[in-house]
């Protein structure tokens, strides 16, 4: 493996591709620590302190930011709302006839898909950033757990001149990060996007790690890590894991030349939905934190206390219950809206293609539909089980400041995933220059 580096360096163009990234990779690490205008760096140093890492409602987002959401940097929002706009869009595609007719439309209504989900991007940034100021000023960013002052007021410059300053800069920044996302999927190795999340969640791989080992010691830090190499060692193999449809193409006479008479497969992946489904189960289950903020706190009746310990409290059994069963039902969901057996089907039988032992149309249809149920569930099953897995570590290490726990679950499964897709993609710019390849 490693004479494969050598391997990738010695060509040009990709030691150029790796080198870009990885200064694209800096500038975005960079941005994520230097701290906005109007925010006191110092106080919020100290609330990071006094709260240790509970971050409550806002540890998802802290964790796809890699830390910089909770200090108000440039880049506090990171590649989330880019994310939040592509599922939104993606969602929509399938009940906007519009947008359904760009996707068919290739390169050209792809482009105009993109540039749709650009200014949607913005639009959330402005909100999301707005929300997250409100936030800071209340307390409630931190829980009100810190009694610092996040941001200033007195120093002689309006307020809505110094907030309006700091939503803009903390959109500027998402913008900017969108941009350095983009390069990178055009100039540098992999998706530029998947790249930055990637980037954020191994940030914080340290810090997270030497806070379980000072408070754990050594024998549990060393369990944790081996436990994380197996989680990682099933996602791997899963994530590869697909079950291949075999595809028959006639031959055909154009002119004077035979076409077809070939033989392909149609890979259905056993996770078919990725880590969306997990994004939408955690998004649904942070409402309930979201509305323990209109109650009084200082005075939790029955409902309140019910929802802290049921629906809050990560490591209830309904909490995991709601959480797995959640993620099933966004699975199903997610895979039929992605993928139409019926317009594969129509496909195929355009291009004079079947499914040997089926008949086209219809039936192919019913076929696919059916194998995609099947292994749907398997995979419904194991996105559910290793998303479920940072709750029992929280029962286990018995903290409650372990909500960052960035060894299982979500950040697992998309670290995993890029470093495959970046991998295959390394793989196969060595293999068309006569290299041995990148995973031999």
């Amino acid at each position: 493996m490693l004479s494969a580096f050598l391997s990738a360096f010695r060509t040009p163009d990709l030691r150029k591709k790796l080198l870009f990234t990885v200064g694209i990779v800096a500038i975005y690490r960079l941005g994520a620590t230097v701290p906005s205008p109007g925010v006191s760096y110092g106080n919020v140093q100290k609330c990071l302190e006094a709260i240790e890492g509970s971050t409550g409602v806002l540890n998802l987002l802290d964790l796809f930011s890699g830390g910089a959401l909770l200090q108000l940097s440039v880049f506090a929002l990171g590649i989330m709302p880019y994310i939040t706009a592509s599922i939104i869009l993606q969602l929509l595609t399938v009940v906007i006839p519009r947008l359904e007719q760009l996707r068919k439309e290739g390169q050209a209504g792809q482009a105009k898909i993109t540039q749709y989900t650009r200014y949607l991007t913005l639009g959330l940034g402005i909100l999301q950033a707005s929300a997250f100021v409100a936030l800071a000023r209340s307390g409630q960013l931190f829980n009100n757990q810190c009694n610092e002052e996040i941001i200033p007021t007195g120093t002689g410059v309006p307020d809505w001149l110094t907030l309006s300053i700091l939503v803009m800069t903390m959109t500027a920044g998402t913008g900017m990060v969108m941009w350095l996302g983009e390069l990178i999927t055009d100039r540098g190795v992999g998706n530029g996007m998947s790249v930055l999340i990637f980037t954020s969640i191994a940030a914080r791989l340290p810090s997270e790690g030497w806070r379980i080992k000072e408070s754990q010691g050594w024998w549990k830090f060393l369990l944790v890590i081996a436990l994380v190499l197996v989680v990682i060692t099933a996602v791997t193999f899963i994530e590869q894991s697909q079950r291949r449809i075999p595809v028959q193409y006639a031959k055909r006479m154009i002119g004077r030349r035979m076409y077809g008479g070939t033989s392909t497969y149609i890979p259905l992946k056993v996770n078919q939905a990725g880590v969306i489904p997990v994004i939408f189960g955690s998004s649904l289950l942070y409402l309930p934190q979201l509305a323990l903020q209109f109650f009084d706190q200082n005075d939790p009746g029955k409902t309140q206390t019910w929802i802290q310990n049921n629906l809050v409290d990560p490591t209830s059994p309904i909490y995991i219950t709601v959480y797995f069963l959640l993620i099933i039902f966004f699975t199903y969901f997610y895979v039929s809206i992605t993928f139409n057996p019926t317009e594969v089907a129509d496909n195929m039988k355009k291009y004079g293609g079947f499914v040997p032992g089926i008949r086209p149309g219809k039936p192919t249809a019913d076929y696919l539909d059916f194998i995609l149920s099947r292994i749907t569930l398997p995979g419904a099953l194991y996105l559910a089980t290793i998303s479920i897995l940072p709750n029992f570590f929280f029962i286990w290490l018995d903290r409650q400041q372990y909500l960052n726990f960035p060894f299982g679950g979500t950040a697992v499964l998309i670290m995993v995933g890029v470093a495959l897709e970046t991998s295959k993609q390394i793989e196969s710019q060595l293999m068309q220059r006569n290299y041995e390849g990148f995973l031999r």
